[in-house]
């Protein structure tokens, strides 16, 4: 079966075989669906056109008629022709997404994690998993099969375009995750710090893979996933970016991500400090695996962890 993740920056779509939950395919593109969403409050027509060519390609790549679940996050749900540009992709396309909500989000992506965790043998029972995506971020602490989740309306597709220089959100960041901050420190009052850092999505994965020496076309995600990022990456990797003229910074994170990146590794380093933790382990799989396996396994999301 295929599943696809439409999110604010990027659409993601996979397609495993139910019996072995094996990739089959996958494919993944740049669409900048939350293009200006903080200014206009709407997804703009060049943002559904690009949505709609990429799942043009997708038909072309991965076996729709294996059956499909579509779902989208923040840059839709928080738009105010949501809904019209769902039903216009359903009729240009003949794929229907769902707009899931911020708790759905984060369970499908711990889904994901928690089943990659199994196959690398992190025998963990308490961590932190975070999920920085485009228009929002999602934290979620996981103790022995217990949840504790909330999603943020903070990503890097909205830092970036609302405070443009690396100067601006190092001054802002603060008084925008104070909320984030709020709920680490009273979960911190009634638990255990967690014993591990996780996260996932663009950004870690991104650093991660420019860690390991390779760039946007050479990306490998069994490379990526298990590998440990000190803070010191972060700054390290930040620091060669804008070291790059543009183009170069787009051979290294792709085409879409080049003014992005700096936003989120600033996000993600913050999250370190509030944390407490100096490495994050990354995993690749998020969304879009843990839609892919809960339809295959026929399972209610908010059933699967209590």
């Amino acid at each position: 079966m295929v599943s696809i993740d439409l999110g604010s920056n990027t659409i993601r779509a996979i397609e495993i075989d139910c019996i072995t939950l094996k990739k089959v395919a996958e494919y993944e593109k740049i669409v900048r669906t939350a293009d200006n969403l903080h200014k206009t409050g709407t997804i703009s027509d060049e943002a559904v056109d690009r949505i709609v060519n990429a799942i043009d390609e997708i038909g072309k790549i991965l076996n729709l008629e294996s059956g499909v679940k579509a779902v989208t996050t923040e840059a839709v749900r928080r738009a105010k022709n949501g809904l019209e540009v769902i039903d216009f992709i359903k009729k240009s396309t003949g794929v229907e997404f769902q707009i899931i909500d911020g708790k759905q989000e984060a369970y499908y992506t711990l889904l994901a994690v928690v089943n990659r965790l199994e196959k690398l043998n992190f025998k963990v029972k308490k961590f932190i998993l975070v999920d920085i995506g485009g228009g929002s971020t999602e934290l979620i602490f996981f103790n022995d099969n217990k949840i504790n989740v909330k999603s943020f309306p903070i990503g890097v597709v909205t830092t970036a375009q609302k405070y443009r220089t690396k100067d601006k959100i190092i001054e802002n960041l603060p008084s925008e995750m104070d909320e984030i901050k709020d709920f680490i420190d009273e979960y911190y009052k009634v638990a255990e710090k967690p014993d591990m850092f996780v996260s996932t999505a663009g950004t870690p994965t991104t650093v991660a893979a420019m860690k390991l020496g390779m760039n946007y076309k050479t990306y490998d995600a069994d490379r990526i996933n298990g590998v440990y990022l000190q803070k010191d990456d972060l700054e390290e990797q930040m620091e060669r970016l804008l070291s790059l003229d543009e183009k170069s910074r787009q051979e290294l994170v792709g085409v879409g991500r080049e003014d992005l990146i700096v936003a989120g590794i600033l996000i993600f380093r913050h999250l370190y400090d509030l944390l407490g933790f100096d490495r994050a382990y990354v995993i690749d799989d998020g969304l879009r695996e843990g839609v892919a396996i809960a339809k295959c396994k026929k399972l209610k999301i908010d059933e699967i962890f209590h």
